[in-house]
């Protein structure tokens, strides 16, 4: 059973992890001394696409051909993601790499995230590869976050190619989805020799492959034979006696050999057992010994002896190598510009849990804002999109900011399972002053795909967060409409709850970071308050059944709960507090059983995710390894901040 890693406890985490787990028959020979002919036999790609267009299960597809697998070995659905999160959530989080042979040809393919909180690991993933595979949904087409990774790749000078997958739809269109990717493109100022980029069509699900929508083969051959079209590492013989260069671009970690530094060489070589620099551009030279090199190869890695020019390596030994540090050669330092990660839009607040049930987990076992403090600063290691800085208001309070809620949200819950408390505050917007002053906040671009019929409620909606709307387009094929927006970040936060309520469930909403614009004024609170708990005690029924004439309940009977915890929605506007452990009064023995058939509603579940979008500046989250709930700050915790959030 392959070994699931702690999410962002490995957050630049490979396919190394795999490496203990997968049989010796699936560790194929990895030529350690290659000449320069075997140099030119070896592509670095990346798998680059929007949120659920199927890279995973594009690149399972394409492990399954190249015969990674035993024949009778069953390995399930979307192999590299193999962290729980990432199965759950049905999200690639983690850039993994695997390796694959094909023709005499070794492809390391590095697989990356979707979703636009993530992009950080896209962006830095990007030093390591020559050309990218895009893939491109057959029905729906290029979307924000497929801009945002072409760009990236179109701006490295990085030669890609088209994958219009999901192409056995019936409603699919490849006509269509290729001439908008060929204009999406040109609208990125790419080159002559990138817009002219080859095109494969596949059904990555049923492993179906071809040149054409309508001739497909049962294999993944065509798409392989494209992918040895893409250029190799531009390497020649002379680049072995060149300065050594290799760009940490991910940092993975062994129980017993430590850090190891990925990044790929791009001059000289790297031995076993030899002195190196190691620095990032204008800072003083660090050195250390290789301890250990390691190759990728299918799903695991090999030990190699040496690793020349254009190969992607894995370095043991550097236990302070970091993201973007650059292994040079002593005598002759010449580090390599890392690529610039974009900034974080969105920030919230971590700090140690004050609850009155704080501490009574008992599957805590991380409490202090000391070990918090810890856990946070080991992530910056792995999490170069990530920020963290002390909160001047308080001692044990750390603000972390990232590229979005989901990026802040995936790392509490990987907190939580590793045994930590916390306290949560809601996520606010990054603030930034424009060259004359003024105020600027950060604002997204917003896609929502919409049955026609709810059209006019997320109109509705999104005008009323301060959105300016850029296009809409009617799906005649669906009956669909596609509604784009620019919106302030601070109208994204707690718009996909209101969005699905108000569609009905139905809406699929994509955003991805437009720019920082003067600020857009104030936007309006939720509608509805919170149902607060009156006094601590046990959740009856009885309780229960008064309260929910007033509104919708979080929680079901027989529960702990305190003072100022939230335990529902109020259907009006403000607060309201409750007395949801009532005890029914009894005036005779066949009122006693009568709570057997008291009729109430089920409570609303809430996520982690729906928690943080529920919650406004006078509330926070407390999140246990077992529990989450939501509560007022007044009472055991007043120092309510002041929060970009309207």
């Amino acid at each position: 059973m392959v070994r699931v890693l702690s999410l962002f406890a490995g957050l630049a985490m490979t396919a190394s992890a795999f490496q203990s787990t997968m049989p010796h028959a699936h560790r194929a020979r990895v030529v350690t001394s290659a000449g320069a002919d075997e140099e030119l036999k070896l592509r670095n790609i990346a798998i680059i696409a929007h949120v659920d267009h199927g890279k995973t299960t594009l690149v399972d597809a394409m492990l399954r051909n190249a015969d990674v697998f035993r024949a009778n070995e069953d390995q399930g659905e979307r192999v590299m993601d193999s962290n729980d999160q990432e199965r759950e959530r049905g999200i690639t989080i983690l850039a993994k790499n695997a390796a694959i042979r094909y023709e005499g040809h070794k492809i390391n393919i590095v697989d990356t995230p979707g979703h636009a909180d993530f992009g950080g690991e896209v962006e830095r993933i990007m030093n390591m590869v020559d050309g990218v595979l895009l893939v491109v949904d057959s029905v729906e087409g290029p979307k924000p976050q497929t801009r945002f990774v072409l760009r990236k790749a179109l701006e490295r000078g990085i030669k890609p190619m088209l994958v219009v997958n999901k192409i056995d739809r019936p409603s699919a269109r490849p006509e269509y989805v290729v001439d908008k990717t060929f204009d999406l493109f040109c609208e990125l100022g790419a080159t002559d020799e990138q817009t002219d980029f080859d095109i494969c069509y596949t059904s990555a699900i049923n492993g179906l492959s071809g040149d054409e929508p309508d001739d497909l083969k049962e294999s993944m051959h065509p798409l392989f034979d494209k992918i040895l079209g893409l250029p190799a590492p531009p390497v020649t013989e002379a680049s072995a006696k060149l300065p050594r260069q290799c760009l940490i671009a991910n940092i993975d970690y062994d129980e017993f050999k430590g850090k190891l530094g990925i990044g790929r060489v791009t001059a000289g070589t790297l031995k076993v057992g030899e002195q190196v620099g190691y620095m990032k551009p204008g800072q003083d030279m660090r050195t250390g010994k290789v301890a250990e090199l390691f190759v990728f190869d299918n799903l695991g890695r090999t030990n190699v002896d040496e690793v020349k020019a254009g190969e992607i390596a894995m370095i043991a030994g550097l236990e302070d190598i970091q993201i973007g540090d650059t292994i040079v050669s002593k005598e002759d330092p010449q580090p390599m510009e890392p690529i610039a990660v974009e900034e974080p839009t969105v920030r919230m607040t971590f700090s140690v849990n004050k609850s009155p049930m704080a501490g009574k987990d008992p599957k805590s076992s991380k409490l202090t804002s000391r070990v918090i403090r810890d856990r946070l600063m080991k992530e910056l290691d792995r999490n170069v999109a990530l920020r963290v800085e002390d909160d001047p208001e308080s001692a044990d309070t750390y603000i972390v900011s990232g590229r979005g809620q989901l990026h802040l949200t995936v790392l509490i819950e990987t907190m939580r399972r590793e045994g930590f408390e916390l306290m949560i505050g809601a996520p606010t917007v990054i603030y930034k002053k424009g060259p004359n002053g003024e105020k600027l906040e950060p604002f997204e671009e917003v896609e929502c795909t919409v049955p026609e019929e709810y059209v006019g409620s997320v109109v509705d909606i999104l005008s009323r967060r301060k959105g300016s709307m850029l296009d809409m387009t009617v799906s005649g094929q669906e009956g669909t409409t596609t509604i784009k927006y620019i919106l302030p970040t601070r109208g994204i936060l707690g718009l996909r709850n209101a969005a699905l309520t108000a569609t009905r469930g139905t809406a699929v909403l994509d955003s991805i970071f437009h720019d920082y614009l003067p600020f857009a004024g104030e936007i309006e609170a939720r509608d509805k308050g919170s149902l607060i708990a009156y006094e601590d005690g046990v959740v009856t029924p009885h309780g229960i059944q008064g309260a929910q004439d007033r509104g919708l309940m979080f929680v079901p009977p027989r529960i702990d709960v305190y003072k100022d915890m939230i335990i529902g929605i109020h259907q009006r506007p403000g607060d309201l507090k409750v007395n949801i452990c009532k005890q029914k009064a009894l005036t005779n023995m066949r009122a006693s059983g009568s709570d057997n058939t008291v009729k109430l509603t089920p409570p609303i579940e809430m996520s982690l995710d729906s928690m943080v979008e529920y919650i406004n500046e006078e509330e926070v989250v407390e999140v246990t390894p077992a529990f989450m709930r939501m509560a007022k700050k007044q009472g055991w915790d007043k120092k309510a901040k002041s929060s970009g959030r309207s």
